[in-house]
């Protein structure tokens, strides 16, 4: 009988086979450990991974088992003394039944649990699973197709440029061992012997018998390595490609950030993590999207990311600098026949009373019919949440947005008060589910 035993290593940057099967198992009871660990997590531990626990009744894997009801069995019972063949015995209470038990852990979780940990990616795409940029009012957007080229294993014929040099030198090394080609070093001594014996004036017989030999010997070798040459063509391999077809649709996602004056350390810090966990989404999931960070106080500019996330400055607030700062860019580098254009604004909800109308105008005539989709989040501190619990106490801003969303459904509010408020928040604003109701 043979055994294959496969002794190749795993890939780098990949998980284990087993691994992967397991959490494929357990997707839905992870999923939900996932959003558990979501509620209490750490923006600024966005990027890591996350040690999370499932119920371990989840875990069994599926096996057949004799029904116990049924059939005769003959059981040898050591130790026995007060039983004969014939006696019935009485059967055991079920599960929960008996005497005793384990106790309940103080936590709730019991004994009964797996706790393992996820790494950073892997938490990451179980987060990001169900979220996509909405596609509300998807119009004929220009898809060009780009060709790509992939590996598609080795031919034997192909390019010079795309010679496998050294699958090549293998599959020459082993044809040479398996037909015994006579390597150099053979050769060399052979000639070493001959060129020594003939050296001597009066040869022995035995010598002359032992030349004789050598010089067969020698032809021999020399004729295998002429048959069995160090490189044949069916040892060449050369590398293939195939030409693949990738639709790339054009998107590019403006992120509008206030840091005027009115907005305080806690609301940077809230907006600024808000952007930080959307930007992290965007460039993990589609590789083929612009993001565009305009920050504004009374003036707005377009500005790097570095800047966008650290730079501080002070100022009066004028919300509609940085909406039309969006247009010109739009109209300059991103015409919407050709880009699918999102945008994400956050803001403290301050501004000019008198530019609120401006912001509606820009908005509703503007920048919504060209939008796929458009998310303002509200940042408050949490004492400011606790002195207005009420939903009508809201900023000017809100009220005008809030009208622009009952009559434009690719026009999203939402507010955040506290870090934990974030995750929530975004799954809301880019829910795959909702995107398809809505849409």
């Amino acid at each position: 009988m043979m055994h294959i035993i496969d002794r190749r290593l795993n890939p780098k940057g990949k998980s284990l086979s087993n691994r992967q099967r397991f959490l494929d198992r357990a997707k839905k009871q992870i999923k939900k450990a996932v959003d558990d660990a979501i509620k209490g997590r750490k923006i600024t531990n966005s990027e890591g991974g996350e040690r999370i626990k499932i119920p371990a009744d989840g875990l069994h894997e599926p096996h057949f088992s004799g029904d116990m009801t049924k059939g005769n069995r003959n059981r040898v019972m050591p130790g026995n003394k007060d039983f004969v063949p014939g006696d019935k015995i009485k059967r055991p209470p079920p599960q929960g039944a008996g005497q005793g038990g384990r106790e309940g852990a103080e936590d709730g979780e019991g004994e009964d649990s797996f706790q393992f940990s996820l790494t950073r990616d892997e938490f990451l795409d179980i987060f990001f699973e169900d979220m996509a940029l909405p596609d509300f009012i998807k119009k004929s957007i220009r898809q060009e197709v780009v060709h790509d080229y992939q590996r598609a294993g080795y031919n034997r014929q192909g390019s010079p440029s795309n010679l496998n040099l050294k699958l090549t030198m293998r599959n020459s090394l082993a044809r040479r061992l398996c037909l015994h080609r006579p390597r150099d070093e053979e050769i060399e001594q052979l000639e070493e012997q001959i060129a020594a014996l003939r050296e001597k004036t009066t040869p022995s017989a035995a010598e002359q018998e032992e030349l004789q030999a050598l010089l067969e010997q020698l032809e021999k070798k020399q004729r295998r390595r002429r048959v069995v040459p160090y490189i044949d063509p069916l040892d060449v391999r050369y590398t293939s490609f195939t030409e693949v077809e990738k639709p790339n649709t054009h998107a590019v996602m403006f992120c509008l950030m206030d840091v005027s004056g009115s907005m305080g350390e806690t609301h940077k810090e809230l907006a600024k993590r808000f952007f930080m966990l959307l930007h992290l989404f965007l460039i993990r999931q589609y590789t083929k999207v612009d993001v565009i960070f305009i920050r504004h106080t009374h003036l707005a500019s377009e500005v790097d990311e570095e800047t966008f996330f650290h730079s501080r400055e002070t100022g009066g607030t004028i919300v509609s600098t940085a909406l039309e700062v969006m247009q010109q860019i739009i109209k300059d580098r991103y015409p919407a026949e050709d880009w699918n254009i999102y945008a994400a604004q956050a803001s403290d909800g301050d501004n000019l009373n008198s530019d609120n109308a401006r912001c509606q105008q820009i908005l509703t005539e503007e920048l919504l019919p060209l939008c796929q989709y458009f998310a303002y989040v509200e940042v408050w501190d949490t004492h400011e949440a606790e002195m207005f619990p009420d939903d009508s106490n809201v900023t000017r801003l809100w009220q005008t947005y809030d009208l622009i969303r009952q009559s434009h459904h690719n026009f999203a509010v939402k507010k955040v008060t506290r870090p934990e408020d974030i995750f929530p928040v975004l799954h809301d604003l880019f829910a795959k589910d909702k995107s398809r109701e809505e849409a």
